[in-house]
């Protein structure tokens, strides 16, 4: 019957392998149970209701991808995508959490749209490939910055703005170990780095608070006073339609949210599916793929799911290669991955008492480090492509926001495109986009 259902024979795996393939893609996407808390409590969410959330959003969106697409593929909150969520939504443009939460709804649900009507395919064509790659390495240094601030290895400073801080402060301390250690695990290429970075660095926390070092730091590891927890928390599933009131008082913040919410939505996880795809041996010789409609679709259902939980919007992993890279090909790694996400739920005292965001910074600076791996590809002898790429990424980590260095880097595209007379080559909808991010960036519309 499962032979049947997860095709074994045509991929060439059996139960074993995928059970193990599964196995592997959750342990290397585990960290998000800590990290997603983490980051969506600093924009006011109760940390327990996040990791419910996750947890829970997570094991539905891989269970769904496994059954429907057959794909070796884990789903759950962006890294990236919760930055936005947190750092610009909520405390930048100041709304509520709930508000955010109906924001990620509304996106969801045209992002869903835009994937079944096949206008997916064509917004991808009309952005240039150099943009798309300078927004996700972009993300990728925001990432780290959040990581290495939170951690309190980067502070505030009235002089220079930003300093180091002092590193022989507990926490510190423990998440430059954390880095190193994470670092040396992916140079060993060992499956699940990040995820035994993260273990191996909660534990040397608790012998730091142990001995007195750290001990009553809020953002220092500790003993988590129950390991397990059948008390769980509820209280952000539905959230979302409390803020419909707020969000709609403001239509052109609105719009830059969805737009936003959308735009890195559609980059990071279409990409994500292709390399897969690749990886996985989907791809005929004439670049067709198959199963791809199917992976997409779940892919952009995952995103209401998520929202409807009570957390950020849902994306597919790239560290479902390592899933992929352990062999597995079919549906049922996708399952086991959905199954070990919903069994986490339970442990969701332990993990927030050991995951604080001393210890995550290592998993937010390692993630970044694999994003701008992309810059390679830019084409860096275009004056004009250089400009626009290197904006978006300073003013994403200076403005602290997402959006703003997405807006920044098409406004460069835009007036280099403009002077050197290459300005037909872009669409209308490229020009389109060029008025609404400047509008947001004179009249913070």
């Amino acid at each position: 019957m499962l032979n049947k259902l997860f095709k074994f024979d045509e991929n060439n795996t059996n139960v074993k392998t995928e059970i193990i393939a599964g196995i592997t893609t959750f342990l290397a996407m585990a960290y998000i149970l800590g990290v997603n808390p983490t980051m969506l409590a600093d924009g006011g969410m109760p940390a327990t209701g996040v990791f419910f959330a996750t947890a829970l959003a997570s094991g539905i969106a891989c269970i769904i991808m496994g059954l429907v697409a057959n794909w070796p593929v884990g789903l759950a909150p962006g890294m990236g995508l919760n930055a936005l969520f947190t750092y610009t939504i909520i405390l930048g443009m100041g709304c509520s959490w709930e508000a955010a939460l109906c924001a990620v709804v509304l996106s969801s649900i045209i992002f869903l749209i835009i994937t079944i009507s096949g206008l997916r395919e064509a917004i991808l064509n009309i952005i240039p490939l150099d943009l798309k790659l300078g927004i996700g390495a972009a993300i990728g240094f925001f990432l780290a910055f959040i990581g290495l601030k939170g951690a309190g290895i980067i502070v505030a400073d009235p002089s220079t703005f930003v300093a180091l801080g002092s590193m022989t402060s507990a926490p510190a301390l423990l998440a430059l170990i954390g880095v190193i250690i994470t670092l040396v695990l992916y140079f060993k290429k060992v499956p699940a780095a990040v995820f035994i970075g993260l273990i191996v660095t909660a534990i040397i926390g608790l012998i730091f608070t142990a001995v007195g070092y750290g001990t009553g730091n809020p953002i220092m590891p500790t003993m988590p006073s129950q390991f397990i927890s059948f008390n769980f928390d509820f209280s952000l599933f539905g959230a979302f339609y409390t803020g419909f009131g707020e969000l709609f008082k403001n239509i052109p913040n609105l719009l830059m949210m969805l737009f936003s919410l959308v735009f890195v939505t559609f980059f990071d996880t279409t990409g994500t599916l292709l390399g897969i795809a690749n990886q996985a041996g989907y791809i005929d010789e004439e670049g067709n793929i198959e199963g791809v409609e199917k992976a997409f679709l779940v892919d952009a259902i995952s995103g209401v799911i998520g929202s409807i939980c009570g957390t950020s919007t849902l994306t597919a992993y790239v560290e479902s290669a390592t899933g992929v890279g352990a062999g597995g090909r079919t549906g049922l790694a996708a399952i086991v991955t959905g199954i070990l996400f919903i069994l986490s739920i339970i442990f969701a005292p332990s993990v927030l008492a050991l995951f604080t965001s001393t210890v995550t910074a290592a998993a937010l600076v390692m993630v970044g480090i694999l994003m701008i791996m992309q810059l390679k590809d830019v084409e860096w002898d275009n004056l004009v492509v250089a400009a626009s790429v290197f904006m978006t990424i300073i003013m994403m980590i200076l403005t602290y926001s997402i959006s703003l260095g997405i807006a920044w880097g098409f406004v460069i595209y835009a007036i280099g495109s403009l002077v050197t007379g290459k300005y037909k080559e872009l669409s209308w909808g490229i020009w389109l986009m060029v008025i609404v991010f400047l509008l947001y960036l004179f009249f913070g519309l």
